[in-house]
């Protein structure tokens, strides 16, 4: 059990005086409030995901890292945890969108779609531009947060952030 330890704040004690990353929760986990007081931090879950995109973050605790790959949403985390961690798979996985950053070759005129290319739902499109070098678009309502764009991208400009925090974002 976590004892009521909280990972955020081991970041002062280390140095990291900026706010760390904020965790991304796996597919179907409850509240990541909740989540840590119940995780044993087993690491069955990290086993379990072909992808291999679940690692030990902040506190020993599972999140992801989409620089590893993309989710495909097999639900084999869920599967193997042994805590009532994970919500009915009924349910939407998350509420995590791409963001795709300033740091985007296509906004530096230099032509790149890579991200386009490895988006399924093809929630990311890039337009014709009128004497210019095209620039991507998210559609936030066609995006399941599945993590592709973000390995794809060779100037990691992408991140993929919860939608409640996108809002607060400039």
């Amino acid at each position: 059990m976590s004892q009521g330890v909280d990972p955020t704040r081991r970041a002062l004690l280390r140095g990291r005086l900026r706010s760390p990353a904020k965790a991304l929760p796996l597919p179907w986990a409850i509240p990541w409030s909740d989540f840590v007081a119940g995780c044993s931090r087993c690491g069955d879950c990290l086993a379990a995901c072909p992808e291999g995109i679940i690692v030990q973050g902040d506190g020993g605790f599972p999140t992801l890292n989409f620089q590893h790959g993309e989710c495909t949403f097999c639900g084999a985390c869920a599967d193997a945890c042994n805590e009532p961690l994970f919500l009915p798979r009924e349910q939407t996985p998350w509420q995590l969108v791409a963001r795709i950053g300033e740091g985007c070759l296509a906004f530096g005129q230099v032509f790149c779609q890579s991200c386009q290319d490895s988006c399924e739902p093809r929630a990311i499109r890039f337009s014709p531009a009128p004497r210019g070098i095209p620039v991507p678009t998210l559609t936030v309502a066609d995006c399941t947060g599945c993590g592709a764009c973000v390995a794809a991208c060779p100037a990691q400009a992408i991140r993929v952030i919860d939608s409640k925090d996108a809002s607060h974002e400039a």
